[in-house]
């Protein structure tokens, strides 16, 4: 009897990349179908994080986007190290995100209609508030007075860098005062808070528009749950501190599911006023690079 010989196979795995675990319902997803609804699951709606290339690609119309200020960098100024140096935090984010800082502003445009655009990279050490990111946002708020047209910018962050101490936190006084500034000069902002919205960045300029936007399920808030109960020493309501719970309790407009996102920012944008001439110190703001 001829002996037969058994081959080994060893098994195919499937590429990680091609399917997704949903955090809210534990449904594996396919990827693709998972980016043909901008990261929204088709099961339970859980709105999946979105990165600053696919937040800008989703929402401006197609080749309006001009980005400034993309090479800015941050200055290791305090010279901090917690379990590795600062620069080093720095650089590894930046080469897994493929940005010099968490926020990114430009020119864009939502239907035709010019706006300034931008939108925090919640991969770039949670999408942290520090100098760089204070002053890009206080510049995106001066060029949309400067240029006279409506400002939005997308949150999603941790809060304030802790890596830069009082530096981190005198963020938050700079970028509330460019908004009075614009506010002032008849201007319009609209500020989206994704998931998260929390710390200093939701003690600012997320909370400082005209309307404010949010996704379903976002995480809002200033200190985190635990925190909060472990101070006041009572339990908290269900669904404290989410997107539901805000807009029951008047603190923002309205709730918007990704997928209308775009369409109901046109809308709302239609109702901006038209801002008062700017001051002649702005004419020039802004250089892209």
């Amino acid at each position: 009897m001829a002996l037969m010989r058994w081959r080994s196979h060893k098994k195919r795995s499937i590429p990680e990349e091609l399917w997704v675990r949903c955090p809210g319902c534990r449904e594996m997803l396919f990827s693709k179908d998972l980016d043909d609804r901008l990261k929204v699951c088709p099961k339970c709606e859980h709105h999946l994080p979105l990165t600053s290339h696919e937040r800008v690609a989703f929402t401006l119309d197609a080749g309006s986007w001009q980005e400034f200020d993309g090479a800015m960098e941050t200055v290791d100024v305090l010279g901090f190290v917690d379990k590795q140096p600062y620069p080093q935090k720095l650089q590894d984010s930046s080469h897994n995100t493929g940005v010099k800082e968490a926020m990114r502003y430009g020119l864009g445009a939502i239907e035709g209609r010019p706006i300034v655009f931008g939108t925090l990279e919640f991969r770039f050490l949670g999408g942290s508030m520090g100098v760089v990111v204070g002053e890009k946002v206080t510049r995106a708020i001066e060029l949309a007075r400067a240029r006279r047209v409506p400002l939005v910018l997308v949150s999603a962050s941790g809060g304030a860098r802790m890596h830069e101490g009082i530096l981190s936190l005198m963020q938050m006084a700079k970028t509330c005062a460019a908004l009075a500034g614009l506010r002032d000069a008849g201007g319009f902002y609209v500020s989206v808070c994704a998931h998260p919205t929390t710390g200093g960045v939701t003690a600012s300029f997320a909370m400082a528009a005209d309307v404010i936007v949010a996704e379903p399920g976002a995480l809002i808030g200033f200190a985190g749950p635990r925190v909060i109960e472990g101070t006041i020493k009572k339990k908290l309501p269900p669904g404290f501190q989410t997107a539901e719970f805000l807009l029951d309790k008047g603190q923002i407009d309205m709730i918007v599911p990704r997928l209308q996102l775009r369409a109901t920012l046109a809308r709302v944008l239609a109702y901006a006023p038209a801002p008062a001439e700017a001051p002649g110190r702005l004419a020039n703001a802004g250089r892209p690079t």
